[in-house]
């Protein structure tokens, strides 16, 4: 159900802010997609821009999207893996579904169960194929051990009776690429889950979330590309990757008043902590 990848790479190293030291951590991106041609080139940009760490994600379509973020967290150092089924694709869950990733979360390098969650926007699967998934990857979470990567588009009502249902309170996790209110962000830090901003905070439409990212505790604060999706302000409409991670941290900074290099420290440790990441 994802779209084939239309958009330009970066053709130069981008001119982002400083980090004045410290590094950040790309919580959320899918480096299985669209970066064949030059993997390494990007990662090498992601490394000067100050980015230490990234998570990328396993549920980027095709099943066998898992098995290729379990390889490449195992190839490379700085890379760490999720596992899941998009609720794009939550009709096709099966119990042979549920067992492989089982069995493919018990790589060394597996911090999470995700991204999950609902989708009422584009509804690629039923509403209700995706609440049964997303419970079903609720508990396979609470029975390994590991966080929840929730992904949610107009399903707040929804996504919060199942969380609560299933138990996602004793798994923790993140609302990735948050795109809500402040009111909505309450909801999900009352469960005790992270909030995570992606470039969409610096779309000039994105007033209200904006505001939602000033009113974010900085303890459950976390940042994302979403790559090769979302590319911020001023590189809307290309690839993204993991070094335009620094751009979407200079705003959160700007808003938020505060040095990005504090804001960076704040959020790698956030991540570290919530996807037990070593130091």
């Amino acid at each position: 159900m994802f779209s084939p990848m239309a958009w330009k790479p970066l053709d130069s190293p981008p001119a982002l802010p400083s980090l004045d030291g410290a590094t950040l951590i790309d919580s959320h991106c899918h480096l299985d997609m669209d970066f064949d041609a030059d993997r390494e080139v990007m990662l090498a940009r992601a490394r000067a821009a100050g980015v230490g760490a990234m998570v990328t994600i396993g549920a980027s379509g095709a099943f066998s999207a898992n098995a290729a973020a379990v390889a490449l967290a195992a190839a490379h150092d700085e890379i760490y893996a999720t596992v899941g089924v998009h609720p794009h694709e939550a009709a096709t869950v099966t119990d042979a579904a549920l067992a492989q990733l089982e069995a493919l979360a018990a790589a060394p390098k597996v911090v999470a169960i995700g991204e999950t969650g609902l989708d009422y926007h584009y509804e690629h699967s039923p509403r209700a194929a995706q609440r049964e998934a997303f419970a079903r990857f609720i508990e396979l979470a609470r029975a390994l051990g590991l966080p929840v990567v929730v992904h949610l588009r107009e399903a707040d009502d929804d996504a919060v009776a199942v969380m609560q249902a299933a138990g996602a309170r004793e798994t923790g996790g993140v609302i990735h690429c948050f795109s809500g209110d402040a009111a909505s962000a309450r909801r999900f830090l009352d469960l005790g889950f992270h909030i995570s901003f992606s470039g969409i905070v610096t779309f000039k439409t994105a007033d209200a979330l904006r505001e939602a990212a000033r009113f974010v505790p900085r303890d459950r604060l976390l940042v994302e590309t979403d790559a090769p999706f979302l590319a911020p302000i001023p590189y809307r409409g290309r690839r993204n990757e993991p070094a335009l991670v620094v751009q979407t941290a200079a705003l959160l900074a700007e808003l938020r008043g505060e040095p990005i290099a504090a804001l960076a420290r704040a959020t790698a440790e956030n991540t570290r902590r919530l996807f037990r990441l070593p130091a």
